[in-house]
């Protein structure tokens, strides 16, 4: 799994011209599943980004996680997060995930990160989405959970 999260003042995303997510201060996560990606990886992931510390104390330095600031989630999916540019001028995709299995694990992170308690919006999985945000900072991190990582 890839993940590209960013801290955002606001952030929403729309299909077809309607808003299908919406939150106020908080992280937008665009998410990648490949294939091989598990529960797991999942649960990894989910932890570290509820745990993470990314927002501001008091003396402006990055000590404070979501549940302490009552941060709020927007995650979309991101399939062309799997994507490979090293050959050629085409991007491959060949280490995405099936979207049936993409969605499922999709869905189980999500369902992770309501679990400890943080409001999460989405987009529609699979649809063409338009994500409009106000990046606070910019503060922005890619995180992947590789079986390489420690926990």
């Amino acid at each position: 799994m890839k993940i590209v999260l960013q801290r955002v003042k606001q952030a929403s995303v729309e299909v077809q011209g309607k808003t299908t997510g919406e939150i106020e201060r908080g992280i937008c996560l665009l998410v990648g599943i490949e294939k091989g990606d598990s529960e797991d990886d999942a649960q990894y992931l989910a932890k570290k980004v509820v745990e993470l510390r990314v927002f501001p104390d008091k003396e402006g330095k990055m000590n404070l996680s979501l549940p302490e600031t009552r941060g709020e989630v927007l995650a979309v999916s991101q399939f062309t997060l799997a994507g490979s540019v090293q050959k050629g001028r085409r991007p491959s995709f060949d280490r995405a995930e099936l979207p049936e299995r993409a969605e499922e694990l999709f869905r189980y992170f999500v369902d992770l990160i309501r679990q400890k308690g943080i409001k999460i919006e989405t987009g529609i999985f699979g649809a063409l989405m338009d994500v409009h945000l106000v990046n606070d900072g910019p503060v922005t991190f890619i995180l992947e959970k590789k079986k390489s990582y420690e926990d």
